[in-house]
């Protein structure tokens, strides 16, 4: 099976493991994937079509996103 992550450049690449982030396309913001608040919108169905995934949080960082000030995917 192969998942589609977003590369440091910020384009899709297919990968063959899935990515240990989630972000918001839009809201250029990524978090870990069980963030509360990334689930409540998921489960309101605002945020699954603008959803990308990471492989980590320095490619996150790298295409331009923020982390999540709830989960705080960089331990800060």
């Amino acid at each position: 099976m192969t998942h589609r992550l977003l590369g440091a450049d910020g384009r899709p690449y297919a990968s063959r493991s899935p990515g240990t982030l989630g972000g918001h396309r839009r809201l250029r913001i990524y978090g870990r994937l069980d963030c509360p608040s990334a689930r409540r919108w998921l489960d309101r169905g605002y945020y699954a079509r603008h959803r990308v995934f990471f492989a980590d949080a320095a490619t996150a960082r790298a295409a331009g996103y923020r982390p999540c000030r709830v989960c705080r995917p960089d331990g800060r």
